[in-house]
């Protein structure tokens, strides 16, 4: 007999179809029906069919005729919504889908695996695996290592031996032994009342990163989970059944503890949970439509669960590899705007940048140089004005290698959370379990100090991208900068041109600064002085993704005006490789021949940004000018301090642009 979980204003119902000629409308009344019967007041109606209302999958949204046949318009155990008609959504209303239904809608299950082994995980898997581009499995060490780990907690249980956690309370309540009948009922009651996060959801990407970097820890086998229990978490990865995890909650110790409850809190069948098929539902719902039933957790397993830095790690993951991305993509989004603005190439001499040779000084510098020699790549722009008599550039064109190159990027920071990813991150007073010693031992790995500083360092360096790109908007937007009409827009007074794109990057900069504040600074104590110091890392890693954001959407709108600047200067163009970039540019995005709305064009530019296509069209470039230029690269001294996005020197060839600098 199929079933389908239907949802009527907030609340999930299964409806079973006794006949395969039922229709949707059949469907709705059913549903409606079940739903004024639990309720006191028949839910303000007075009877089935007074209401007026239409239905839509949870899935993509799409409509439902009311005529079709279920057999014809649904699958068995389909979730499908109720919408009554006059009904106002709530603002708090959780809706079917996320944000970005479109991308979700589009969803399709992954046939490749990732093993894990607790130590092999990397970022770039993590994204990945955040993305829904691989299932996973556990490698046999690894599975032997769950098992190992298990038995010791069974000998505990068995023996009757007082450990925190296994058979006592929590925190303050260390003390209070538990009798055996009641450990289980001990961890169910832990998960409950621990899953006390506010705010939105984290987003299906990054509930999978959170939900695939615990399954790695433990991977490990220091937790004491069991093997099966372990397996069915898997197996909800798998599904992409996510719980509802809300964003905020966490002071970074002793551990992520309030997100990792809502995370294990979905597992148990309770709270919410999302899925492609499913979306915003009753957890118990969503297990079983994707044939899978919630965990029932054995002595300590609830801990096992919750106790970690995978928030922090998670989202900072995510904040290094976009970070990285948009580092490299700066670089040639102020060539651009340098050809633009008619500067010069001297300032990337490579002399200049072996007289200090920091690694990410000199790779910015030949970046400037593989994008821009007019040997390698001939410009009608810059022979226009190779005898112009202006001297200099601004520092925020002159000075890029220096100011980029000195940046944190992304480098420090990802080798920190590439360690955090294989860390034993679990609760100090939770007794991590050491199979080889048959022993249990309290540590205090769970402390988020190591990826908040991290986090911190790598919010401050990337806002600088954002900070720079915004004065050379302003270059570009002024005539008397740039000599170009004002705001990059013809008929100005009839048309404002970029002026207000101007003013939201400065809005973000500004926004930035604040968000710059290290989170890492502040400790509050919490649970009755007994965690006493705390890392305040979620809020690291939540804002550094913040500023990241903000400095591809300033970046963005740099981009969107060095192209608009190319119009003014055609027929001239400028090298092979930004002629490449323009390119992509106007792919999406024509040109600004009067006034539009222009916050899709931005956001059409920020995409290409977050999917590093800037970056795919220009690498080549790059890349050929290295392979062809590498012969005359100078060693850079092995104590040179790594700061910027790659550690590879180079030379380049003849230089056009303004006479020598005073």
């Amino acid at each position: 007999m199929p079933r389908y979980t239907v949802h009527v204003r907030g609340e999930w119902l299964a409806v079973p179809c006794l006949s395969s000629t039922s229709t949707i409308r059949w469907l709705g009344k059913e549903a409606v029906r079940r739903y004024m019967k639990n309720k006191p007041d028949n839910g303000g109606f007075a009877s089935v069919d007074d209401v007026r209302f239409y239905i839509r999958r949870c899935k993509g949204l799409g409509l439902l005729d009311l005529d079709d046949t279920v057999e014809d318009a649904l699958e068995d155990n389909e979730f499908v919504e109720v919408v009554i008609e006059g009904d106002i959504m709530s603002p708090d209303f959780i809706p079917s889908q996320p944000e970005g239904v479109h991308l979700y809608s589009k969803y399709r299950e992954p046939e490749q695996y990732i093993a894990l082994d607790g130590n092999s995980l990397t970022t770039e898997d993590l994204v990945s695996l955040g993305k829904g581009l691989y299932k996973i499995k556990l490698t046999p060490e690894a599975e032997a290592k769950v098992n190992q780990s298990r038995e010791v907690i069974e000998r505990i249980v068995k023996e009757q031996t007082v450990v925190y956690g296994i058979t006592t309370g929590f925190g303050k309540f260390a003390r209070t032994v538990i009798p055996n009948s009641k450990l289980r009922e001990l961890q169910v009651n832990l998960v409950r009342s621990h899953s006390a996060g506010v705010g939105k959801p984290l987003t299906p990407e990054r509930s999978r990163m959170l939900l695939a970097l615990r399954i790695n820890v433990l991977a490990k086998g220091y937790s004491g989970i069991s093997l099966e229990t372990l397996q069915q978490v898997i197996k909800a990865f798998n599904a992409s059944c996510l719980p509802y995890i809300p964003e905020k909650g966490t002071v970074g110790a002793s551990g992520d503890l309030a997100p990792l409850s809502h995370l294990a809190l979905g597992l148990i069948g309770e709270g919410k949970m999302w899925s492609p098929k499913s979306g915003w539902a009753d957890a118990k719902y969503v297990l079983e439509a994707h044939g899978l039933r919630p965990i029932t957790l054995k002595p300590k397993e609830g801990l096992a669960l919750i106790n970690g830095t995978q928030m922090i790690t998670s989202l900072g993951c995510e904040a290094v590899e976009r970070a990285s991305a948009i580092a490299r993509q700066a670089d040639i989004i102020a060539a651009l705007t340098l050809e633009v603005l008619k500067g010069t190439t001297r300032a990337f001499d490579t002399d200049i940048h072996a007289v200090r040779p920091h690694r990410g000084q000199v790779e910015v510098a030949f970046r400037f140089r593989s994008l821009l020699d007019s040997d390698h790549h001939p410009s009608e722009i810059a022979e226009s004005h190779r005898f112009c008599d202006r001297v200099q550039d601004a520092y925020t064109m002159r000075c890029c290698p220096q100011s980029r190159g000195s940046l944190p990027s992304a480098a420090p920071a990802g080798r920190l959370l590439c360690a955090a990813l294989h860390a034993l991150c679990l609760n100090p007073p939770l007794k991590m379990v050491f199979a080889q010693r048959a022993e249990t031992i309290s540590g205090g790995n769970f402390h988020g100090e190591y990826p908040a500083k991290a986090l911190d360092y790598l919010a401050i360096g990337v806002h600088e991208l954002a900070a720079i790109s915004e004065r050379r908007i302003e270059r570009l937007c002024n005539p008397s900068l740039s000599e170009l009409p004002a705001f990059l827009v013809t008929e100005g007074g009839l048309n404002s041109g970029f002026m207000i794109a101007h003013c939201t990057a400065a809005a973000l900069v500004s926004e930035n600064k604040a968000l710059c504040h290290p989170s890492s600074v502040d400790s509050l104590s919490t649970s009755a002085a007994t965690e006493d110091h705390v890392s305040m890392g979620g809020w690291a890693a939540r804002k550094a993704l913040r500023v990241i954001e903000h400095v591809e959407q300033v970046l963005a709108i740099e981009l969107l005006a060095a192209c608009q600047g190319i119009e003014f200067l055609r027929p001239l163009r400028t090298t092979t490789p930004l002629e490449k970039v323009y390119d992509l540019v106007r792919s999406v995005v024509r040109p600004w021949m009067k006034d539009r709305f222009m916050a899709p064009d931005i956001e059409a530019v920020h995409r290409l940004l977050v999917e590093q296509k800037v970056w795919e069209v220009a690498k080549p470039y790059i890349e050929k000018y290295r392979r062809e230029h590498i012969p005359e690269s100078r060693p850079i001294s092995p104590t040179a301090f790594s700061l910027g996005s790659l550690d590879l020197n180079a030379g380049g060839g003849h230089e056009h642009g303004h006479h020598d600098e005073l």
